[in-house]
């Protein structure tokens, strides 16, 4: 349907509260704020405006004329915005990018380095008050507005549209590093279509002479200096690090790295070039086949000897490390990143949900089963690491050296090299890894593309398949530098410090924004118009005062304790520090840039320009069956 846009001067002349009927289109009193009820074609005041309901015709839409027309009437087409074929795409969708390869790694490792069981406790907590609250708030935030990341701010808060440009700017060099993990993901599983998997014996051309396989029938002895065939096969045959002097040399690039990541590009760009419609139904596979996976190989680890050991080290509960304040931050740090808001992703997905959606259901369930995962994914691991404990004759603390991708690349693939059927067992193992990242990458790069076809509609809107080639390429050359053989050192870097505070920082404005400047209460009306109810006092507390709190506590610590990297047998120098800053800061620094240029080009006193730039400038249009109304 085509419908006329009047000028805000042609409304003007309507007296205060009244409706009128310009050019066959309702119009009504921009301070009128109007809600829909299920009950047909009435539109009923809000609170503190009654009597002034107005009946509506199917025929008409009701429209806010505030749309700049400089005198002219102009022909807008209002197309419907792309939905969900089904519910279930998704939260098979949500699930798929909150489930990612840090609850594999990642959960396991810090639930053990912070006193097992006893970690639960603070996980819960910050979950409960901080994680789960945000989560819920960026789904309804996205599928009331039904915008992207950067154009949904001109119906929030428009000072604080440069949140926008910084999300998109994080998600960029997220996929500068996360899908090159993938692409060693991918080495492995080509790797493993063998009779004898390549990390199992010391006589492959990339071995040395410290190579140990303790596995083997003979009696060895494990020196100081002795490495294992699976490390040797990570870190000299796909990493290939040994040629490599650190970041100020990264050597060369592998080209069999870089043809892995090419493939995963290209099955990425033909997952998500039509939209959700695809990519809701890739995600059937890549958000479910983990799970079937990780039951099997869940069973196999509790079958395996020493597999005991494994739990109780997980499990066993250290209550003194409850009093230790790092704790209390990894466990925000944890449920902050494994639920992932801030990367524009849970407002793109939700913009695509139907109004009515059930979304704070949603945020339930998707976040417990994301939870829930983490928590298993625990007992795959530690089952596989008693099991190495008791090979080894040695504590599970000696075998669980191994953090981040090395706990899955080394220690979990040299476990499953001396189990019975290997080859099986490696295979589904990497395909897993494979569909864990990949349907996050999709989710990651709908931030980007959903907040640039929203803002720039008439650019891009007919263009998305031109535009997603363009962006997947622009991410495979900004992948370049961790495909070095230096690469692995890019990647810790980047994962360190490009996208932690940098997206703390976002989140917490983000709220900032939402519960102080739009308002709680005009929030929570937005909810209620959306699901037939108000959100209760506990969500009101935890949005405008203990979320934030939650990330601020999260950021400072992080700032005024900076991680000391170490990658294998690499140091990283103090000027990496500096630059790992300065590639966070690249991102945020958006925001204050586009207040300064919003209050510039803004016009008025400086009073004036802040209010004007406070003072959401778009209303959001309510669909409700053929009417088409705007919130104010």
């Amino acid at each position: 349907e085509t419908e006329p846009l009047t000028c805000k001067k042609d409304v003007s002349d309507c007296s205060k509260g009244d409706d009128c009927k310009e050019n066959g289109l309702l119009v009504r009193n921009p301070k009128s704020a109007l809600r829909v009820m299920e009950d047909g074609n009435k539109v009923h005041p809000s609170q503190g405006d009654k009597g002034e309901a107005a009946q509506i015709s199917n025929g008409f839409s009701g429209v806010q004329s505030s749309v700049p027309c400089n005198g002219e009437q102009q022909l807008m087409e209002l197309e419907d915005r792309e939905t969900w074929s089904k519910k279930i795409d998704f939260l098979l969708s949500v699930i798929g990018y909150a489930v990612d390869l840090g609850n594999v790694w990642r959960f396991p490792y810090i639930c053990y380095q912070n006193g097992g069981g006893a970690f639960l406790i603070p996980y819960t907590i910050m979950a409960i008050f901080g994680g789960i609250p945000l989560f819920y708030m960026e789904l309804a935030l996205g599928q009331y507005h039904r915008n992207g990341c950067i154009s949904i701010w001109r119906k929030i808060c428009p000072i604080f549209k440069g949140i926008g440009f910084a999300i998109c700017i994080i998600d960029l060099y997220v996929a500068s590093y996360y899908n090159t993990i993938m692409a060693w993901a991918f080495y492995y599983l080509i790797s493993s279509f063998t009779a004898e998997l390549p990390w199992t014996s010391c006589t492959n051309p990339w071995n040395t002479g410290n190579c140990t396989n303790y596995f083997s029938k003979d009696n060895v002895s494990w020196s100081l200096h002795s490495t294992s065939p699976a490390e040797e096969f990570y870190t000299r045959q796909v990493l290939q690090v040994h040629r490599s002097n650190g970041l100020d040399d990264l050597g060369g690039i592998s080209w069999q790295l870089t043809l892995c990541l090419l493939l995963i590009f290209t099955i990425v760009y033909f997952s998500i070039w039509k939209g959700v419609k695809t990519s809701g139904k890739v995600v059937w596979v890549t958000a479910t086949f983990p799970y079937i996976i990780l039951f099997i190989l869940l069973v196999r680890g509790a079958t395996l000897p020493g597999a005991w050991r494994g739990v109780l080290y997980y499990l066993k509960p250290d209550w003194q490390k409850l009093l230790a304040t790092e704790v209390w931050v990894d466990a925000a740090a944890q449920i902050f990143f494994s639920l992932g808001p801030g990367f524009g992703v849970l407002l793109a997905y939700a913009s695509y949900n139907k109004f009515h959606n059930n979304c704070y259901q949603d945020a339930l369930v998707t976040s417990t089963v994301n939870c829930l995962t983490s928590f298993v994914s625990g007992f795959v691991i530690f089952t596989v690491l008693g099991y190495m404990a008791e090979m080894r004759n040695e504590d599970v603390s000696e075998v669980a050296k191994d953090t981040g991708p090395s706990l899955l690349f080394i220690t979990y693939a040299e476990a499953i090299a001396n189990m019975p059927a290997s080859t099986f067992f490696a295979i589904i193992f990497f395909l897993m890894l494979l569909t864990l990242g990949l349907d996050s990458t999709f989710a990651g790069l709908e931030g980007v593309i959903t907040g640039v076809l929203d803002e720039f509609p008439h650019v891009w809107g007919k263009r998305r398949e031109l535009f997603v080639l363009g962006l997947t390429i622009v991410c495979f050359l900004g992948s370049l530098a961790t495909l070095t053989f230096g690469g692995a050192y890019v990647v810790k870097l980047f994962e360190e410090y490009a996208t932690g505070p940098a997206v703390l920082t976002v989140v917490f404005l983000e709220a900032v924004a939402v519960s102080w400047f739009y308002g709680i209460t005009q929030f929570c009306n937005d909810v209620k118009e959306m699901l037939g109810s108000a959100p209760g006092w506990y969500w009101r507390v935890c949005w405008v005062a203990i979320s934030p709190l939650f990330l601020l506590f999260v950021t400072c610590s992080f700032l005024s304790n900076p991680p000391d990297l170490r990658l294998f047998d690499y140091d990283y120098p103090y000027w990496t520090t500096v630059v790992g800053y300065c590639i966070g800061t690249s991102s945020i620094i958006f925001i204050p840039i586009y207040m300064v240029y919003r209050l510039v080009i803004t016009p008025g006193t400086l009073k004036e320009r802040i209010l004007k730039s406070i003072t959401p400038e778009t209303a959001t249009e309510i669909p409700f069956g053929d009417i088409r109304m705007n919130a104010v």
